[in-house]
């Protein structure tokens, strides 16, 4: 049952932002913690529920897709090598990145049209990665992701955990070693800045710890890096300290630069939406704690898919993506 929810939007600028009378609509619900929510060529909606094993009784994860012409959701993959972050390249071709926990541990493509994967990268340096969360893919088909580690029983087999950059002849390189622990990662549409979202929550596997057991967060920041033409990044500014909250988890662009960012703060969690420069442009509350958005295509780009908790929503905006 599709269910909406007004928006209770927090700043004067927030009329900028979204579309007039705009409501926030839940078209999915029923999943473990929903995911990197994608939109294919011919529309349909890609998302991941991601099954904590200890949490569910090691179910091996799925891929959902989401059709708004019936509104019906269907597993599309299952197991899905717990993938978290999804994005579709030029070719139409849908990247995806595993995580631990019983998953892939690497970035894999699928061709749509046949169903047949093949993996891109699963190791560095001879050691396997630690667990791919997010991606983001430029203007060259190169493949940006992150690599931390929140969950799963496996060794951590990379010495920092880092965002590397996956380029379209296979070469993999190791870009950003100053991020901390980071998750969300964004291109801006004129190709020169990768916003790198800093989730420390201080563990290496959060679900192996008993109830109530203490821990020290780390950095929680949306930051952006330099990104040269050769497609290495520098660090230039901090744009958010959510510190000592929690941050955001996934973000995107829309076609005038500003990013909209699932942020997870308990006190404040929605989708929280800033200037190219880290200014405060609109606020949207979402009944459950976001994890991560994805634009539409075409005539949809002004749809903005949200996956929170176990569900996935839509809403509209005013402009379009940065596709």
């Amino acid at each position: 049952m599709r269910l909406l929810f007004s928006l209770l939007l927090a700043t004067t600028l927030s009329a900028q932002i979204f579309a007039p009378g705009a409501k926030l609509e839940r078209l999915y619900t029923g999943g473990h913690l929903t995911e990197g929510a994608a939109v294919a060529p011919d529309g349909t909606v890609f998302f991941s529920d991601i099954t904590f094993t200890t949490e569910t009784g090691m179910q091996a994860g799925h891929i959902l897709r989401y059709d708004p012409r019936t509104g019906q959701t269907v597993v599309y993959r299952s197991p899905s090598g717990m993938s978290n972050g999804i994005k579709f390249d030029a070719q139409g071709r849908m990247v995806v990145a595993e995580g631990a926990d019983y998953g892939g541990r690497r970035i894999t493509r699928t061709d749509l049209a046949t169903g047949k994967s093949v993996i891109l990268a699963a190791r560095f340096e001879g050691r396997p990665l630690n667990s791919p969360n997010d991606l983001a893919i430029d203007q060259q088909g190169r493949i940006y992701f992150s690599d931390p580690r929140y969950l799963g029983h496996e060794p951590l087999d990379q010495p920092v955990m880092a965002v590397y950059r996956l380029d379209p002849d296979g070469k993999l390189h190791r870009i950003i070693t100053d991020a901390g622990k980071p998750n969300g990662v964004a291109i801006s549409p004129d190709q020169k800045t990768l916003y790198v979202v800093t989730n420390d929550d201080g563990l290496l596997g959060f679900d192996q710890l008993p109830k109530g057991a203490p821990s020290r967060k780390g950095r929680m920041e949306l930051s952006a890096y330099d990104l040269k033409p050769d497609g290495s990044a520098t660090f230039r500014r901090r744009l958010v300290n959510y510190a000592p909250e929690d941050g955001p988890d996934g973000l995107a662009c829309d076609a005038a630069g500003n990013i909209f960012a699932a942020v997870r703060n308990e006190k404040r969690f929605g989708i929280t939406v800033y200037s190219p420069e880290g200014q405060e442009l609109a606020h949207l509350p979402t009944p459950e704690r976001p994890t991560n958005v994805g634009f539409g295509r075409g005539a949809e780009a002004t749809t903005l898919y949200v996956t929170a908790g176990g569900s996935l929503y839509r809403v509209r905006t005013l402009k379009p993506s940065a596709h």
